[in-house]
């Protein structure tokens, strides 16, 4: 195109183009049009170069393609400009409100608003997210219930054996696999036996659809805050907890999968098919699975035959035969699971059922009205891999993993389940000698065809530690594990009698006496520590004081006369003023009474614990009689708490397993845990004074030559229980014997005197205890080198100081003992034993009558309440059986 055919650049200030410039102005009253719109060059830079002069373009129809080319990306970067804040509003737009982004999925934070609305959610928004929720839980659970399948409950009848091993890691026994399973038809149950289960566990069964929600949410909350795990709430949600075995983890992930298992069962399984394979399938103690092998384990006989009272009776042990199985827990020690106990919580439990069923109507109240007890039922055990000690030692290893499941991890259910190797502390040659010499004495000595009435229902119960671990080398539970099922190194009941003595002198070098002559509002605090060498009063009926001179009266006003053993005083008169280290040696009541009364009785107490009995197993200590053995410790709880007094005051738990393996490898190692109880200048003065019991005094007959010895002697009121402890610097051994009517299915057992037991006018610790003591610990040590205990340093103030000659007695004692195989002591003491009313509050259910004298508060011992004369001892001490378990049962 010619040069003279182009139009010159138009100036701003004329011609049309400013006539639109007039016209879009804001006196117009028309809208203006957006930035760029005009398509003008000089909305793009176009019109002016740097220093402002105006360019030339090339024709209008350039100009045009240029607007073109870049009027869209102007727009869009010009528009969020206008959103900005302290922007300045585009033309058109409401004040500082943000321009709408339609191309945004979610709009949030909200487009358009501005302030806290743009953080506001829709309802749309809201509404799209509950609805995508809701469907993602749906999709979840169709996912999760096509995903599982209905489980094979036969599958659960199989189990691994536990392989145990002795200390040097020789096989002792392959156990536990021999699970006792048999299913039958749901025509072969009875059916009060089915109604018996529903009536206390789940009595809309045939209503509900197999789940509970409340029961889910509370086991899932529990597992998600660390607490225990629960088993399923409805009948539906066992059978399928039972079905899992192989999958026995204990997560949220198992629990949401039951969840969705127990769903389709109860949708797609009938309500009968899942009533039989619960019944089929449930653990009902005894190592026995489903109703047909407990019916031969509790009663012997086919389930088809089983009565509404053994019904319901066994619908009890499903709560968990451990705290229900009348024998007690045969395997697992666990707090609580006495005979007595679970005895008292199967006849509740029973008969709660038995009157939900009549509730419910299921069962004839006249029927019902038959069974108003326990049925009889039989010895628990089968197995004769177990006999002799060996089902002992399995149950007290079982007995220490369960209990100590959170530490160990190994469950009821896991350990059922089998494939672990368990290897024990036993020392086989230790547990063998233990044995051979309980059996030494019984032969020579009980004969119960020539005396039956003096020499049937004698028992031994023994238990050997080892202080620098608290590891247990060797128990005596009984005759034999398959005949004699309650362990009398763990569980027995029998007072410890003067074997508790020590303990009242390590409290008194602990804490002191209490100053009596500062008033009582001080004299809890301003104490004085004791010396053995201290003196106290060793006469016979000493009337006991409080520690500020006050006699000590029950709350009937009556006072305590402590007795002595064949009624003699210690001690030169006129005050038999005897010290400690005598009062040990032989034994003498009145003394440690009175100074357990000085120190106070809760110290006492705590001193007991501190050595390491359970303070379960340790009786009321608001009676002066404590201090002289009424509590009854199991054999395991007193060879360990003296242990402590042999490792210089270090406490160290008995154990019995040192590792478990299975084939993941290692699952637990056992780590010892010491405490420091006592001062190694307590502990030792107390092996000090020990010592002089063996040497000279009523232990004599413990004594092994060339080693250091320290022990007490024990015997209790009526003669029901005899007792031996002792130790050397490598081994504290502790021996019991006591005469025990063992029927196994007679809830009131007794302890029956011993006088003219083995053909002696009565049985006291230094006879045959320390006999079995000396045999064992004279083998068990051989070959291992003498040690000595260390020297005792000097300890206390003398208490009660005056001169203090050699104490004769000043009655002699008429009792003579017949010829026996052992030496006879050169003295023995009679501990008190409280009477029913004291021991059926704390731990039984039993009569009234018991042997003992009263203080008129129905806690009786050796002493008496003036003015009252020496009270009689009665034929028996009927009591309900304790279990004194080593793992913190009522006994310890």
């Amino acid at each position: 195109m010619s040069e003279h055919r182009r139009k010159p650049p138009q100036s701003q200030e004329g011609g049309r183009a400013a006539a639109r410039r007039g016209q879009s102005g804001p006196s117009s009253g028309r809208r203006a049009a957006p930035r760029g719109a005009t398509g003008s060059p000089a909305d793009y830079g176009l019109g002016h170069g740097a220093g402002g002069e105006e360019q030339s373009h090339g024709n209008r129809a350039d100009a045009r393609r240029a607007s073109q080319r870049d009027s869209g990306g102007r727009r869009r970067a010009a528009e969020p400009a206008a959103g900005r804040r302290g922007a300045p509003p585009g033309p058109g737009r409401g004040r500082g409100r943000p321009a709408p982004d339609s191309k945004r999925l979610i709009d949030y934070p909200r487009a358009g608003k501005y302030g806290w609305q743009r953080w506001m959610p829709s309802w749309k928004l809201v509404a799209g997210l509950f609805v995508g929720f809701v469907g993602s839980l749906v999709a979840v659970a169709g996912i999760g219930y096509a995903m599982v399948g209905i489980p094979d409950v036969a599958k659960t009848a199989t189990a691994q054996n536990n392989v145990y091993y002795w200390k040097d890691g020789s096989q002792m026994v392959a156990t536990g696999g021999e699970t006792n399973r048999q299913n039958i038809d749901l025509s072969q149950i009875p059916e009060e036996m089915r109604w018996a289960v529903i009536s206390q566990e789940n009595k809309t069964f045939y209503d509900d659809s197999g789940i509970d929600p409340k029961g889910i949410a509370r086991a899932v909350f529990n597992m998600a805050r660390g607490g225990q795990t629960q088993g399923g709430s409805t009948i539906t949600q066992q059978y399928v907890k039972n079905a899992m075995l192989n999958d026995q983890s204990q997560t949220i992930s198992r629990k949401f999968k039951e969840i969705f298992v127990s769903i389709k069962v109860g949708a797609e399984v009938g309500k009968d098919q899942i009533m039989a394979g619960y019944l089929n399938s449930a653990y009902y103690g005894r190592n026995a699975y489903g109703i047909q092998a407990a019916s031969r384990a509790y009663f012997n006989k086919d389930a088809i035959k089983l009565n509404p009272g053994e019904c319901a009776f066994l619908a009890a042990m499903l709560k968990g035969a451990t705290y229900y199985d009348p024998a007690g827990a045969t395997s697992v020690d666990s707090v609580g699971a006495t005979p007595a106990a679970n005895t008292k919580r199967a006849t509740l439990q029973m008969q709660d059922t038995l009157d939900k069923m009549v509730e419910y109507g299921h069962l004839d109240a006249t029927v019902r009205a038959k069974y108003t007890s326990l049925p009889r039922w039989q010895n628990p055990r089968s197995n004769t891999d177990l006999k002799g000690q060996i089902g002992y030692l399995v149950d007290l290893a079982n007995g220490y993993l369960v209990t100590n499941s959170k530490k160990t991890g190994i469950t009821q259910d896991l350990l059922q389940q089998g494939g672990y190797s368990i290897y024990t502390t036993f020392d086989e040659d230790k547990v063998n000698e233990l044995e051979a010499s309980v059996k030494k004495v019984q032969k020579a000595n009980i004969k119960p065809k020539e005396r039956p009435e003096t020499d049937t229902h004698v028992q031994f119960g023994g238990a050997s530690v080892e202080p620098d671990t608290g590891a247990i080398r060797a128990i005596y539970g009984g005759e034999d594990a398959t005949k004699h099922f309650t362990d009398n190194a763990d569980q027995t009941g029998a007072q410890v009698g003067s074997t508790f003595k020590p303990f009242v002198l390590a409290a008194a070098m602990t804490w002191g006496v209490r100053d009596e002559d500062l008033g009582s509002s001080q004299a809890q605090d301003e104490r004085t520590i004791v010396s053995p060498e201290s003196l106290f009063s060793g006469k016979n009926k000493l009337k006991i004081e409080n520690y500020d001179g006050s006699v000590w009266k029950n709350e009937k006003g009556e006072e305590w006369l402590q007795t002595n053993d064949g009624n003699v005083s210690l001690g030169s008169p006129p005050n038999y003023k005897i010290d400690l280290r005598e009062a040990m040696r032989e034994s003498v009541n009145s003394a440690f009474v009175q100074l357990g009364m000085d120190v106070g009785l809760d110290k006492v107490k705590d001193s007991a614990a501190s050595a390491g009995l359970k303070e379960s197993s340790l009786t009321n200590s608001g009676f002066p009689s404590f201090s002289i053995g009424i509590s009854d410790p199991s054999a395991i709880r007193m060879a360990g708490a003296y242990s402590t007094f042999a490792a210089s005051g270090k406490q160290r738990d008995p154990y019995s397993v040192e590792k478990v393996t299975s084939e993941k490898g290692q699952i637990f190692t056992h780590e010892t845990e010491t405490k420091q109880a006592f001062t190694a200048k307590v502990a030792d003065n107390v092996t000090d004074v020990l010592k002089t019991v063996v040497e000279k005094g009523t232990g004599t007959n413990a004594q092994l030559p060339g080693r250091e010895v320290a022990g007490k002697t024990g015997t209790t009121d009526g003669n029901k229980s005899a007792w031996f402890v002792g130790y050397t610097p490598q081994l504290s051994t502790a021996v019991s014997m006591f005469r025990y009517d063992d029927d196994e299915s007679n809830k009131n057992r007794t302890f029956l005197k011993m006088f003219g037991t083995g053909g002696q006018k009565k049985i006291h610790g230094a006879s045959f205890p320390a006999q079995i003591w000396h045999d064992y610990m004279a083998e068990a040590l051989k070959g291992t080198k003498s040690e000595d205990f260390p020297e005792p340093q000097p300890i206390g103030e003398i208490v009660n100081a005056e001169p203090s000659p050699t104490p004769t007695p000043s009655v002699t004692e008429t009792e003579e003992e017949s010829p026996s195989p052992s030496p006879s002591p050169s003295r023995t003491e009679v501990e008190p034993s409280p009477s029913a009313s004291e021991t059926c509050s704390n731990f039984f259910d039993c009569d009234d009558d018991t042997g003992g004298t009263s203080n008129g508060n129905g806690n009786g011992g050796s002493g008496e309440t003036s003015p009252s004369a020496t009270a009689t001892e009665t034929e028996s001490d009927t009591r309900g059986n304790t279990s004194n378990g080593f793992f913190g049962g009522p006994g310890g």
